[in-house]
């Protein structure tokens, strides 16, 4: 192959038509993602971007709609107790995985039902 992989530009999830004010309210107001402009021609189908530093996550419309519940994004996580206490302190419930040997992670649910996992690896 005269080509290379670089990184994943970006994860597309799906969410319920008309439903971009919960993504905003989850994903920019609370994990703290930068909603991103979308391009003129792309905001008529609706959804909504975020981003922060390499993570690009975006929420496109689909109807009928189905939620990832088991595929799912698995975004790195620095200081992921941090984020565990921050979490707590909102009351927002996680599952905690011990299966994947050195990663410390957890699963959260998104409001649309998609299943989002945050890790870090390193000494547990």
């Amino acid at each position: 192959m005269n080509f290379n992989y670089e990184k994943i530009d970006h994860v597309q999830l799906a969410a319920p038509v008309g439903e971009e004010e919960n993504a905003r309210l989850f994903y920019r107001d609370l994990l703290g993602l930068n909603e991103v402009e979308k391009p003129a021609n792309l905001k008529k189908r609706g959804g909504v971007w975020f981003q922060s530093g390499n993570v690009a996550i975006h929420i496109g419309v689909e109807e009928p709609f189905y939620p990832a519940n088991k595929a799912h994004p698995a975004i790195r996580v620095n200081n992921i107790e941090a984020m565990r206490a921050y979490l707590d302190s909102k009351n927002v419930a996680y599952t905690d995985d011990d299966n994947l040997p050195g990663a410390n992670r957890f699963y959260l649910i998104d409001p649309f039902g998609n299943r989002l996992e945050f890790l870090e690896w390193g000494n547990l």
